[in-house]
Parts: C-alpha cells; sequence; structure tokens
C-alpha cells in the first residue's frame, strides 16, 4: 500500500503540474470571461467545504459559474431549495448560472483549478466525488443503507475524475454514486487510475452526463 500511495502521489503531482501548464491558456480566458459577465463577484466559487479523505475538510477550488452567494441565495428560496434536495442537488433549469455557464460546466473548464487541489495534496487526480458535509448528512438520513459505502468512500482521497465521473456523472442518483465510489476505494490501484484517466477525456469531450 505504500508504494501505491507513493505512486500515486507522484502521478498527482506530475499530472497537476503538466494541467496546470497546459490548460493555463484556457483557466485565463475563464477566469476574464467570469469577469466580463459577473464582474461582482470572485472569479473562484464560494462554495462550502468538501469533505476530503477521513473527513477531512477542505477548500474546493472551481470556476464560479453562478452569480455571487449562489448557495445562500438558493437556501433562501424554499421550494427552490427542496427541488434542489430532491434532485439529487442539482437545478434544471438552474437560475443562479451566470451567461456561458453551461458550456463551462459541460466541458468541465470550471474543474480546472481542482489541479491546484491536487498539487496541495488536498485532492488526487483520480479518486471518488467531493461531497459537501450537508449533502453526505442530508443524503444517509434518506439512505441510510449506503452508509457503509460511503465510510470506504471517504477512506481515500476524492478525484477530480473517478469511475462516477465516467459512468454517467450528474445521470447517477446519490445511491449510484456513492456505490461507484466505494467500488473504486476497495479496488484501487495505479493501473485502474490509468485507466480511468485513459477514459475520461472522452466523456470530457462529448459531455456526457454533464448539465
Amino acid at each position: 500500500m505504500k508504494l501505491y500511495d507513493c505512486g500515486k502521489r507522484i502521478l498527482d503531482v506530475i499530472g497537476s503540474v503538466m494541467a496546470i501548464i497546459i490548460f493555463s491558456p484556457i483557466m485565463l480566458a475563464a477566469s476574464v470571461w467570469i469577469k466580463i459577465v459577473s464582474p461582482s463577484g470572485p472569479i473562484l466559487a464560494d462554495t462550502p467545504p468538501r469533505v476530503g479523505k477521513d473527513k477531512k475538510m477542505f477548500r474546493f477550488y472551481k470556476f464560479r459559474s453562478m452569480i455571487p452567494n449562489a448557495h445562500e441565495w438558493l437556501k433562501n428560496q424554499p421550494e427552490l431549495w427542496d427541488q434542489y434536495v430532491k434532485n439529487n442537488y442539482k437545478l434544471d433549469p438552474d437560475p443562479r448560472l451566470i451567461k456561458g455557464a453551461k458550456f463551462i460546466r459541460k466541458s468541465s473548464i470550471d474543474e480546472m483549478p481542482q489541479f491546484i487541489n491536487v498539487l496541495k495534496g488536498d485532492m488526487s487526480i483520480v479518486g471518488p466525488r467531493a461531497y459537501y458535509s450537508f449533502e453526505v448528512e442530508e443524503q444517509l438520513k434518506k439512505y441510510p443503507h449506503v452508509a457503509g459505502h460511503m465510510e470506504t468512500a471517504l477512506s481515500v482521497k476524492p478525484g477530480i475524475t473517478g469511475l462516477w465521473q465516467i459512468s454517467g456523472r450528474s445521470k447517477l442518483t446519490f445511491e449510484e454514486r456513492v456505490e461507484l465510489d466505494a467500488k473504486y476505494a476497495q479496488k484501487k490501484s495505479l493501473l485502474y487510475d490509468l485507466m480511468i484517466i485513459a477514459k475520461t477525456p472522452y466523456v470530457v469531450l462529448t459531455g456526457k452526463g454533464a448539465y
């Protein structure tokens, strides 16, 4: 396991540095666009912390594709909030989105700052989904039978891509995502990581499962 952890960290550092260099023009363009269409808010999303390995909380870097303080705004809209929770923490259409947000999301440009999380050690290139703490709490009340899968999923670092991301992304239910995350955590290996990385470009380019 120590050999796997060492190999995975090396892969994460090299991969994240290369990605930041390669995607820097796109990230710069996205930053400029966000400030043009929504100048009053920050470039990075001001979202609640995410749950990392062993339930350690961390700040999740992501380009802002919504209005400023979107999460707090939504919580003050009871009907929309209920719809958001019932629909697996998604709204379609989502009134919080800024101009161009659908393209930024479908192309996964909004996810690119997460390579900084990987470089810092909060995340890995491949791993389970980075869940919100309130999402874990609320959904486990609704689906207590997946508590064991959640514990397994949170035993490893969350990833930018992973088994759930190449298996349907936003089309999956909470139960399906947790089961896939647990499956990854149990089966983890460098070869498995490379297989998932190899499949990711197709999912990103086709926008499969994105919303």
